[in-house]
């Protein structure tokens, strides 16, 4: 847990530092585009290219803010719940999709494919034109620094700060409960069922289904991954969160579905929550040149679900679990012994180099029944 502990200080630090430039350059295009010295991105007025440049810059302040709280010591201090929710939505925004932005800037590198590249990476604003390609590089680092850095930092500020949620194993303290077929069989929780039908529905649209896809021919390749990536991140977390409810399988280690349950619930809530006012925006203004493949209505109302399934997901995960048979608190329990309590087992024995007046105390508050045992 040592050496856990040590990779995960490495990897906040890492993480602060590889997204620092990010807002520096967002800031730079701010004061350029106030200036007139830069160009205001394409498709966009000053005052909203200002507005969301700045809105990302906060975004990215608080990320920094995060990732550091994650390793210094003030960081145990905070508030855990305010924390581990910021957490929990930048680990699920950018662990889920680095495998694609790496792809992508590699495809830019090679000049395969520089506009998605360039557009996935760099968010607003990342896909004008005058853009230079050492800022695109700077943003690409960025982003997978910080969502790689999350990824190993916050499991390890967990197990500091509430162990017993990751400490045991899946079947340690699970009890029956009793259902229609018998008390041998354990409750799957709703939030797993609903999980699984979300990624079978994104898998489905990701290979080709047009069933709820009003659009066919606005789908992309970008599209495609993307929707595959996030529907097969909603079986993780659903097959997770079955673990953690129904405590199978029993010998499993309760830190891997519980990590992969984090990762898979906070991409259900992150991106579906940053979908949805888009997905509302474009019903209801239907701005030119803007064409979502899917049915709005349907997407609309999985977006809903899918904030509402992660965070139920999140809570079984996290729910108190007690000390169970294998968990640390209880192994450091059995290394100390016993607590001494009431009673003859905490008398001091013959020939100990308890003080006199000690012993006397604890005989005049007992009765005389009690004293060495005997009832008298």
């Amino acid at each position: 847990m040592r050496r856990w502990d040590r990779v995960g200080r490495g990897a906040a630090y890492g993480a602060a530092l590889s997204l620092t430039p990010y807002p520096v350059i967002k800031v730079s295009w701010v004061i350029g585009s106030l200036l007139g010295v830069l160009p205001v991105g394409s498709g966009f007025g000053l005052t909203e290219w200002v507005v969301l440049n700045t809105a990302t810059v906060g975004m990215a302040a608080i990320g920094i803010a995060v990732a550091l709280a994650l390793v210094r010591p003030w960081g145990m201090r905070i508030p855990g719940a305010p924390l581990a929710f910021c957490a929990w939505v930048g680990t699920g925004f950018l662990v889920p999709v680095l495998p694609y932005t790496v792809s992508s800037s590699l495809a830019a590198s090679s000049g395969d494919d520089p506009e998605s590249a360039a557009g996935t990476g760099g968010g607003a604003g990342a896909d004008d034109a005058s853009m230079p390609g050492w800022e695109a590089a700077l943003i690409q680092i960025g982003f997978v620094g910080m969502g790689s850095g999350l990824a190993l930092a916050l499991p390890a500020y967990l197990c500091r700060r509430w162990p017993d949620v990751f400490a045991g194993r899946v079947g340690d303290a699970v009890r029956d409960r009793i259902t229609p077929f018998g008390s041998g069989l354990r409750r799957i929780p709703w939030s797993a069922v609903g999980g699984a039908g979300l990624g079978a529905v994104w898998l489905y649209w990701a290979i080709g289904g047009t069933l709820g896809v009003a659009h066919p021919q606005a789908r992309d390749a970008d599209w495609r991954i993307l929707t595959g990536i996030w529907g097969g991140w909603a079986l993780v977390a659903a097959v997770a969160t079955a673990m953690i409810g129904c405590g199978r399988p029993g010998r499993l280690l309760r830190r891997v579905p519980v990590a992969l349950g984090w990762i898979g619930s906070g991409s259900l809530f992150a991106w579906s929550g940053w979908k949805l006012p888009l997905t509302l925006y474009v019903a209801q203004a239907s701005p030119a040149g803007t064409t979502l493949p899917e049915n709005l209505t349907c997407a609309a109302i999985l977006h809903v679900i899918a904030v509402a399934v992660g965070i139920a997901m999140v809570r079984v995960l996290v729910r108190g679990r007690g000390p169970g048979p294998g968990s640390e608190s209880e192994r450091s329990r059995s290394r100390s012994g016993p607590e001494p309590g009431p009673g003859p087992e905490s008398e001091p024995r013959p020939g100990s180099r308890a003080p006199l007046r000690r012993l006397a105390r604890w005989r005049r508050r007992r009765p005389m029944a009690e004293v060495g045992g005997v009832t008298r």
